[in-house]
């Protein structure tokens, strides 16, 4: 039977860092659902920038763990790609808030909501990948999870492609169009991370099971 437990030495420690990762990768997510639906006076990067420098002392944590904990050097490298694969997700979300404050008068009348809304879900299956991960009891729950993620970010492929096709259509102001393409691809990208997440998860339990 599966159990990260024997990768890690039991280390409990690795799953705590790793869940908290995944933890601040969601917390920046509801930080641009909250920025996007403030008033655009009151839009500030704040909850970005402590989500990311939180997931930044973990990742140094997580990586000072393995260079002093004994684990194999195929673990130790499989324990690093998970710890990088999530550190990359509140850095991108970051970058969406930052694109959102340097022109947010091109945002109005565009509806994200959809993006939105599969980042969220992207973030809760991926912790859910991890919570699972860490009981190692459940190697179905957590090869379905990463299926939902692979369902989640063709999805969103198929969205930017749509939306890409209005933004050529040559209605749209071309600084607008510039802007919101920048915007989209990024939006687009969060999920790409989640997914890339999830799949250093299904690697990790198809080398152990």
């Amino acid at each position: 039977m599966f159990s990260l437990q024997k990768l890690l030495g039991k280390e409990d420690k690795f799953f705590d860092l790793l869940e908290a990762s995944a933890e601040e990768g969601r917390a920046s997510v509801q930080a641009l659902i909250n920025l996007v639906k403030s008033a655009e006076e009151a839009r500030t990067l704040e909850d970005f920038v402590a989500a990311r420098r939180k997931e930044k002392r973990i990742h140094a944590q997580i990586s000072e763990m393995v260079a002093t904990t004994f684990v194999t050097a195929l673990e130790r490298e499989d324990i690093e790609a998970l710890s990088f694969a999530l550190y990359r997700i509140p850095k991108t979300v970051e970058k969406v808030g930052e694109r959102i404050l340097i022109a947010p008068h091109f945002l109005t009348g565009v509806n994200i909501s959809r993006q939105l809304a599969m980042m969220e879900k992207s973030t809760d299956t991926l912790l859910l990948m991890l919570k699972e991960l860490r009981r190692g009891v459940n190697v179905e729950k957590i090869y379905a999870h990463n299926e939902q993620l692979q369902a989640i970010e063709g999805e969103a492929d198929q969205l930017v492609l749509e939306l890409l096709r209005d933004l050529y259509s040559g209605k749209h102001e071309p600084l607008k169009a510039v802007f919101l393409k920048e915007l989209y691809d990024l939006l687009e990208k969060v999920t790409d991370r989640c997914r890339d997440s999830g799949n250093v998860i299904n690697q990790i339990v198809l080398k152990n099971s």
